[in-house]
C-alpha cells in the first residue's frame, strides 16, 4: 500500500510523489556488471569439453616417482636379497600360499633380521604385480643405494683378482640391467656402471631379473659416462667396448688385466663419443645368421669368455 512505511524493507526516495517502495539490494546494479573473460571448455564445470577432461584425468595412472619403496616380487628374488642383507622394510605373503623351501627360508630369514611379516590377501599382491607374477610373497625395500663411481673402482682394485667392470651405454630396459647384474655376479665381476640419465635404473624389475644378485654387486651412477670412462682409462682401466661392429672379435683380445667391458643397447649400439673413448671394440663371433644378440646375452658371453682367459 503506497505510503505505508511500515511494510519490510520500504524505503521513500526523497523527491517523489509516489510511496514507500521496496529496493533490489543492489542486485540490479551486481547482475549488469561483466563477469570477466570466458573460461576455456574444458574448465567450464557442465560443459562436454570438460567431463571428457576429468575422465580422462581419472584413468590416467599417477606417475611414478623416481626416488620411493620398491617391492621384489618372486620367492627366488625375495630369498636372494634377504640372504644378501638387503635392508628391507617389510615381508608380505599372502593368504594361503603354499609353503617351500624358499618361502620358508624367506620368512625366517625376515623374522631374524627384525623384518616386519604381514599375511595379506593374494589380491593386494595382485594389484602390484604383472599377471599375479609374485609367486605369493613380495619384499618391500627401500630406494637403491648407488655407489660414486671412484668408490667403485677402489673396492674393484681392492680385491686380489683384476678389476672387471661393466659400464652400460643406452640400455634402458630395466630387465636387461638386472640380467647383466647377474652375469656380472657369476663371473667375478665387481661392479657395473649406469649413467644417471636416459638410463634404466635399479627397480623392482631390476631387482626381479637380477634374482637378488643387485644386492651382492654394487651399481654406481655417472653424471657423465663418457668422462668417467676417460677417468677410468688414465687410471690404467683397459676400456673395451662391444658392438656388433667391432673392430675383432673378443676371444682375440686380452681381457686378463683391469677391464671395463662398455656395453651397447641392441638398436644404437655404442654412442661416438663412447666409442671414441674406447681403446678397443669388439665384436662376438657368431656362426648362424642371427645380426646381433640381445644386450644382456651378448654381455653375459663377453663376461663369460673374460672369466675363461683368466682361469688360464
Amino acid at each position: 500500500m503506497a505510503g505505508n512505511s511500515r511494510r519490510r524493507g520500504a524505503v521513500r526516495k526523497p523527491g517523489t510523489k509516489k510511496g514507500a517502495t521496496v529496493g533490489s539490494g543492489g542486485n540490479r546494479r551486481r547482475g549488469v556488471e561483466g563477469r570477466g573473460a570466458t573460461p576455456p571448455a574444458h574448465l567450464r564445470p557442465n560443459h562436454p569439453a570438460a567431463k571428457r577432461a576429468a575422465a580422462k584425468q581419472k584413468s590416467r595412472p599417477p606417475a611414478k616417482k623416481t626416488d620411493e619403496t620398491e617391492m621384489v616380487l618372486g620367492r627366488n628374488p625375495v630369498v636372494e636379497c634377504l640372504r644378501a642383507g638387503v635392508p628391507a622394510t617389510a615381508l608380505y605373503v599372502a593368504l594361503g600360499t603354499d609353503a617351500d623351501e624358499r618361502l620358508t627360508e624367506s620368512v625366517r630369514r625376515a623374522a631374524d633380521s627384525g623384518v616386519p611379516i604381514l599375511e595379506v590377501p593374494r589380491t593386494d599382491l595382485d594389484r602390484i604385480s604383472a599377471n599375479g607374477l609374485h609367486q605369493g610373497i613380495a619384499l618391500q625395500v627401500p630406494p637403491y643405494q648407488y655407489a660414486h663411481p671412484d668408490d667403485l673402482l677402489a673396492a674393484a682394485r681392492a680385491e686380489s683378482s683384476p678389476a672387471l667392470l661393466v659400464a652400460l651405454d643406452n640400455i634402458s630396459d630395466p630387465r636387461n640391467l638386472g640380467a647383466i647384474v647377474r652375469s656380472v655376479a657369476a663371473f667375478g665381476g665387481h661392479g657395473v656402471l649406469i649413467p644417471q640419465r636416459r638410463s634404466a635404473a635399479v627397480t623392482a624389475v631390476a631387482w626381479r631379473t637380477s634374482a637378488g644378485a643387485a644386492a651382492r654387486v654394487a651399481v654406481a651412477r655417472a653424471t657423465n659416462l663418457n668422462r668417467t670412462l676417460r677417468d677410468w682409462a688414465a687410471a690404467g682401466l683397459q676400456v673395451v667396448g662391444l658392438d656388433a661392429d667391432g673392430d675383432t672379435v673378443i676371444d682375440e683380445l686380452d681381457v686378463t688385466g683391469d677391464v671395463v667391458i662398455v656395453v651397447g643397447s641392441e638398436g644404437k649400439g655404442l654412442s661416438r663419443l663412447v666409442r671414441e673413448s674406447c681403446d678397443a671394440v669388439v665384436s662376438i663371433p657368431m656362426a648362424g645368421r642371427t645380426e646381433s644378440l640381445n644386450a644382456a646375452v651378448a654381455a653375459g658371453v663377453v663376461l663369460a669368455d673374460v672369466a675363461r682367459q683368466r682361469r688360464r
